[in-house]
């Protein structure tokens, strides 16, 4: 099965408007944009996860842009594991099961030692979740730059390797590898897993990797969705592109041919 949502449902009021406009338009998911702050609290997060839930509609978080593992100051790693963990308190409220977040950036240290020094971090904050009994899925993302981590393997093995999930972002890999990427190699790496938290649009990069997000491409979804299909994978696909609902329900119309 793969259910398809928009990224963003806003604050207590947008987000009830918005969540009917999402059930409305038969879209199965939405993600809850934490990028520049936690801003919901318990009690919100409680009401919003309520109706989503009545709604059937399966909700995630994206936390913060402000998330450096890697750093060589202790602090900014002390405050970025707050930042995830804050996510991940208000995201057990919500009944959000995914958190995605892009775990650092390569800075001076090898990638290998970026690698070691992330998943040292990882197993960290999963044991943390885990104490907590906290019902959510930490999950780093596959990101649009050679200088930050997160290319598709390395992501697959912090997953396995650090005990959570993961977030398959599309147009990050496509901006990375420089638009050279064949979807149907990506997605047969994927086989195996349960379920897989996935987010699509179009992008814009350079030779340095992605540049923004652009209005998706219908072709090279299909390609993605047919291939989904094809392996049988179980996915939530969330759209991220600048007219997320518009396109989170283009994307929709592809999934029911």
């Amino acid at each position: 099965m793969i259910k398809i949502g928009p990224s963003g449902i806003g604050g207590i009021k947008e987000a009830k408007k918005n969540l009917e406009y999402i059930h409305k338009n038969k879209l199965k998911a939405a993600e809850i944009a934490f990028t520049y702050s936690t801003y919901l609290k318990k009690e919100g997060a409680i009401e919003i996860g309520k109706l989503a839930k009545k709604l059937s509609i399966d909700l995630s978080i994206h936390g913060s842009y402000f998330i450096n593992l890697n750093s060589t100051d202790k602090k900014k790693v002390a405050m970025s594991k707050k930042r995830i963990l804050d996510a991940c308190e208000i995201g057990n409220y919500l009944g959000a099961k995914y958190i995605v977040f892009h775990p650092g950036f390569v800075g001076k240290s090898t990638r290998e030692e970026t690698y070691e020094n992330i998943k040292k971090e990882m197993i960290f904050l999963q044991k943390y979740v885990e104490d907590k009994k906290w019902d959510v899925k930490l999950a780093p993302e596959t990101t649009g730059k050679v200088s930050v981590f997160g290319s598709l393997d390395e992501t697959l093995k912090l997953a396995k390797e650090s005990g959570t999930a993961f977030c398959i972002d599309f147009a990050h890999l496509k901006a990375r590898n420089n638009g050279n990427i064949d979807f149907k190699e990506v997605i047969k790496k994927l086989k195996g897993h349960k379920h897989i938290h996935c987010h699509y649009s179009g992008i814009a990069y350079s030779e340095k990797g992605e540049k923004n997000h652009i209005p998706i491409e219908i072709k090279e979804f299909k390609t993605i969705i047919s291939e989904l299909k094809k392996q049988k994978i179980n996915c939530t696909i969330i759209c991220e592109a600048p007219d997320t609902y518009g396109d989170a329900i283009k994307m929709q119309n592809e999934n029911k041919s």
